[in-house]
Parts: C-alpha cells; sequence; structure tokens
C-alpha cells in the first residue's frame, strides 16, 4: 500500500476554522454546513486514473479523514436521505447480467417468475406508505432491456412519476435504455432522477454483461443529462472485478460532463442461481474505500449506500457514513434482495445524530428542477401546513 497521496497530508496541514470551500461547483452547495472546520478540498481538474488509484491506495485513516472534510463542505451535514426502491416489472429481463435475478437466462436456476408491469394505484399506494414512514426519494425499476415496443407500459409508468412527484416526493426510475425523446417524457412528466449504473470498469464490463456495450450505457446517461434529470449512476463491488476497476468504476465518472447527482455503491448480494453465487462478501475496509474515494474525488454527489447494507453491523454502517455515504435505500425490499424496515434505520440514524434529508433539499437536485415544478411543490407544501395548522387544537388558557 502506497504512502499517503501528497493532497491528503497538504490538506490535514491546511487544517482551518470557518473556511469555505469556493470551487465554481459550491455555488450549488450553499445551504446547511454547519461549521465545519475546512480542509482544502482535492484540486479542481480532471482527475487520471493514476491520481484516483493513489486515493484509494492511501492509508484508510487518512483516506476516512479526508473524505469526511470533502464531504462536509460539499453536502448538508449530519444528514441521511432515506429512499425507498419498488420493482415495477419483476424478471424476464433480455440482459445477461451475471449478478442480476431477473435475467431470463438465469430464471430457471433462480426460480424468479417473470411477472407484468403493475398498475398505477397499487404504485402510487407504496410510494405513499414510504413517505409516512419516512422517505423522501421513491425509485421504481423495471426489468427491461430498454422501452422498444413498450409504449403502453411507457405510459403507465408516465402517469406513476406524476403521482409521486405530486406527492412532493423526489421520484426515480430505472428502466433501461432510454432514447432521448424517452428522456424529455419523462422529465415533462416530473422526474427527479434517473438511475442507469455503470457496474464497474470498462474494461472487466464485458466479463459481467454481454447483451450490451459499456458505450450504450453511456449514451443513456448523455441523454438523461441533456434532458434536464438528475444522473444516477454507480456500480457493484465484489463482482470478481479488482482494485483497478473499482477504481475505473469512479474514474468514468469523473470524466462525465457532469457529476452524477448520485452514485449508489452496491455490495453484491450473491444470489443463488446466479454466475455469481458463490462470491465472497464485499469486507467493509473494501466498502470504505470505495465509499471514500468516490466522496474526494464525487464531492457534489449523494452516495448512495445500496445493496448489500444489511448485511453489515451498526457500526460499520455508521463508518460508511463518516466516509461520506449520505443516503439509503429502506423499507420492505431492494428489487430482489431484502433491506433493513423504515423504524429500524431511524431508529439507527437517531442513535448517531443523523437527521433525515428532505426532498428536493440537496442543491444538486433542486439545480435540475423547472420553477414550474418547485413552485408546484412548495404550493402544496404550505397548504398541507396551512391545513394541518387548522387542524390543530386551541392552546388551552
Amino acid at each position: 500500500m502506497s504512502s499517503v497521496p501528497r493532497f491528503l497530508a497538504t490538506a490535514a496541514r491546511q487544517a482551518r476554522p470557518a473556511a469555505r470551500y469556493t470551487a465554481p461547483t459550491a455555488s450549488l452547495q450553499q445551504q446547511r454546513r454547519g461549521n465545519a472546520t475546512a480542509v482544502d478540498p482535492p484540486r479542481q481538474k480532471a482527475w487520471t486514473r493514476e491520481e484516483i488509484q493513489e486515493i484509494y491506495d492511501a492509508p484508510l485513516m487518512d483516506l476516512i479523514f479526508q473524505a469526511a472534510s470533502v464531504h462536509r463542505l460539499n453536502q448538508p451535514r449530519n444528514e441521511v436521505q432515506l429512499a425507498t426502491l419498488l420493482n415495477i416489472k419483476t424478471g424476464g429481463c433480455a440482459e445477461d447480467c451475471s449478478y442480476c435475478a431477473q435475467s431470463s437466462k438465469h430464471a430457471k436456476k433462480v426460480g424468479l417468475k417473470a411477472e407484468k408491469l403493475t398498475e398505477v394505484e397499487p404504485v402510487l399506494a407504496e410510494a405513499r406508505k414510504a413517505k409516512a414512514n419516512g422517505s423522501t426519494r421513491f425509485c421504481m425499476g423495471a426489468a427491461w432491456r430498454s422501452l422498444e415496443g413498450r409504449k403502453r407500459g411507457f405510459d403507465r409508468i408516465l402517469k406513476m412519476v406524476e403521482g409521486v412527484r405530486a406527492m412532493d416526493m423526489e421520484v426515480c426510475t430505472t428502466l433501461g435504455m432510454l432514447t432521448p425523446e424517452q428522456a424529455q417524457q419523462l422529465k415533462k412528466a416530473g422526474l427527479t432522477a434517473y438511475n442507469h449504473n455503470l457496474d464497474t470498469s470498462r474494461e472487466y464490463y464485458p466479463k459481467v454483461v454481454t447483451t450490451r456495450k459499456y458505450d450504450e450505457r453511456l449514451e443513456t446517461i448523455e441523454a438523461v443529462r441533456a434532458a434536464g434529470i438528475s444522473v444516477c449512476s454507480g456500480g457493484i463491488i465484489g463482482l470478481g472485478e479488482e482494485t483497478t476497476d473499482r477504481v475505473g468504476l469512479i474514474y468514468e465518472m469523473s470524466q462525465l460532463p457532469e457529476a452524477p447527482e448520485s452514485f449508489p455503491v452496491n455490495a453484491l448480494v450473491p444470489i443463488p442461481g446466479t454466475p455469481l453465487e458463490e462470491n465472497t462478501r464485499v469486507t467493509v475496509n473494501e466498502l470504505l474505500r470505495c465509499i471514500a474515494t468516490a466522496r474526494i474525488v464525487l464531492p457534489t454527489s449523494i452516495i448512495r449506500f445500496a445493496a448489500g447494507r444489511i448485511s453489515y453491523t451498526e457500526s460499520e454502517q455508521a463508518m460508511c457514513f463518516m466516509a461520506g455515504a449520505n443516503a439509503i435505500f429502506t423499507g420492505e425490499r431492494m428489487l430482489t434482495t431484502p433491506t433493513s424496515g423504515w423504524d429500524e434505520d431511524i431508529s439507527m440514524l437517531n442513535r448517531w445524530g443523523l437527521r433525515q434529508m428532505k426532498s428536493f433539499e440537496s442543491p444538486t437536485v433542486v439545480a435540475k428542477e423547472t420553477p414550474e415544478l418547485m413552485a408546484a411543490t412548495e404550493g402544496r407544501r404550505l397548504e398541507e401546513a396551512a391545513a394541518a395548522a387548522a387542524a390543530a387544537p386551541a392552546p388551552t388558557a
């Protein structure tokens, strides 16, 4: 393992109270930082893979310290967003992703039966339940390669997006590959973010998926970005890749025209019947290195600790928050893998002094929203507040 990278050591020496990060991206990050001790951020230029590898290989405690410092300068302090992910179309996917239970190629071994797209109202009922339990982002996933030939299904999903947005929740979908026109329709319906993971490095990707090319994923991300939708894109660790592939994934994210609004970090959940069913569990040290490195390289992105979180202890999860993770998935399930429930997660956050991030609180998210959508959201919130005040019992003398 290498010695401490030069910029880490320099930043630690130059720590100074009450300073603020003033790089160009900071204009989006001017709220709710508190009085964090400021540390000079890493150099603001295009990252090389060698630089990111140097960060990744740093002594772990130095790496976490620097990541925590960068986090406090660029993200709402001590806040974690609760998101809920609902599978709206299970199984039957034409892709052959080696980690996924929903691939039709693995269906017989996994024993997962393909289902039709869920109707609108049951999805909205799940969104209402998620909101009532504290989630502020509602995500919907369909096991499709793309939306080609699915006009009726897509129209139904647009209604789902409109309905969730009317609840003043952030709304995200993952539907496979998109055309620019489809991305524009989702934006018009009120979509906040679109998830389309790169999964791993460009070099390792063909060992994980053979039915889709890496550049096709990047084309969908570009269509999403061009439509003015927030990009949610990350990957999975534990696929059998090397550390250089984890660095390669983060490098790819750093080369996008804009940093992704969200960078999900998934720890592989080996599913019986898939080609990766025998893979070993990712260690917490590996997880921390990925989260911390992503936080330093992508300071304005929300780092979403996603699949596999349930297999780590509460103390290990707290270390992930220290390293820069500031969103988790909670509820009943994550597509086909388990997660912990709302009550359990809210209690955990309370024990560690962490607050729940509200919908549309992240400046990076708000920057992509149209004034009309935000005005409608604010108007509904004011109406709800007035109604609640009117219903409150009068104070007694």
